[in-house]
């Protein structure tokens, strides 16, 4: 779902994913297959989340890209932050029905409280 008030130029972000992907041209298909497997791993990390962290803004994920980019994500304010955790565990309603429910409240541990 998109942001609200985000622009999409189409075609833009193919051009640009072309030529950030222009490295693997110059790659061996041994390169290529390591390639793959470590990209496989960080997305089964990723996939296999659980519970509250599906929650959680994930840079280690998007460090997997060669390029180097810190990119700063547009934050909504709380209000419309909360209301797009609802709807978001509300799709988890509609697209895992039959996953089941826990009753784990969130502990941040000590790394994650301010």
């Amino acid at each position: 779902m998109p942001l609200a008030g985000a622009r999409h130029t189409p075609g833009a972000c193919s051009r640009a994913m072309a030529s950030a992907d222009d490295d693997l041209e110059s790659l061996s298909r041994g390169e290529l297959v390591q390639e793959v497997l470590r990209l496989r791993n960080g997305i089964r990390q990723h996939r296999d989340s659980s519970g509250h962290d599906l929650c959680w803004y994930h840079p280690q994920l998007w460090s997997l890209l060669p390029h180097e980019s810190d990119p700063l994500p547009a934050v909504p304010e709380w209000p419309e932050f909360m209301r797009g955790c609802v709807g978001y565990r509300q799709s988890l309603d509609d697209q895992l029905a039959v996953a089941p429910r826990v009753h784990i409240e969130y502990d941040p541990g000590p790394s994650e409280q301010a």
